[in-house]
């Protein structure tokens, strides 16, 4: 059908971040396909998507059972679980969109911007997957918990940097299904700037007492 929309598999998506994009893209009518590290928590988080969203197509699995089945795959672990997270899923992932959204915090210190030897998480994946795997890098400097509340309006706009541009054209597209609004931001090295911004929001929301500091581009035609 030419309605049908891809399948996307969540890694980590028991998590607060993967368990509320899940919902997002649910709600917008997409099958989701919840992975964790252990099936019977990818199991629990996809049986409270379809009772939060009756009607809902939503599945668990182990890890790289969902990167296998998802169409599209998204990535939200801690910058802890990164690489080992990626070897794990790299075959699966061969000839895929995979959306990045990890974010290189370095406990305790997380309001300090501290970016590994590679410039960014995103281009780590993308030297650890390979050339024919389209990585993008996308989601970083979203609240969890507003994505969770249907009743709340994101309020920030989404940076999404791949070399593919048709990739990052998919991906814009899931972040409006999830309420928000995309932005082209070019190659995966620029990546860097919004996995860098999110330490400056944890950092803003602790000094002005806020819980989900986000940002708006402006001054751009295409936003009117």
């Amino acid at each position: 059908m030419a309605d049908r929309k891809p399948g996307i598999a969540v890694i980590g998506g028991s998590g607060d971040l993967g368990s509320g994009l899940a919902l997002r893209w649910a709600r917008a009518g997409y099958p989701v396909i919840i992975g964790s590290r252990t099936a019977e928590k990818a199991v629990a988080a996809a049986d409270g998507i379809r009772e939060r969203i009756p009607g809902a197509e939503a599945s668990g699995m182990e890890n790289s059972a969902a990167a296998a089945a998802g169409e599209i795959v998204v990535m939200t672990v801690p910058f802890s679980n990164h690489r080992p997270t990626l070897e794990a899923v790299r075959d699966a992932v061969q000839g895929k969109i995979f959306v990045d959204v990890t974010v290189p915090l370095v406990p305790p210190k997380v309001s300090r911007v501290q970016m590994p030897p590679e410039g960014s998480a995103g281009k780590l994946a993308q030297e650890i997957l390979g050339p024919e795997v389209q990585v993008v890098s996308a989601f970083q400097n979203v609240a969890a918990d507003h994505l969770a509340d249907f009743e709340h309006d994101p309020d920030c706009d989404v940076l999404v940097a791949g070399n593919a541009v048709a990739a990052r054209e998919q991906v814009v597209e899931l972040v409006e299904a999830c309420g928000m609004k995309g932005w082209h931001v070019g190659p995966i090295d620029n990546a860097a700037v919004a996995e860098a911004l999110t330490s400056v929001l944890i950092f803003m929301n602790k000094r002005y007492k806020s819980t989900g500091a986000g940002i708006r581009i402006t001054n751009i035609p295409e936003a009117d």
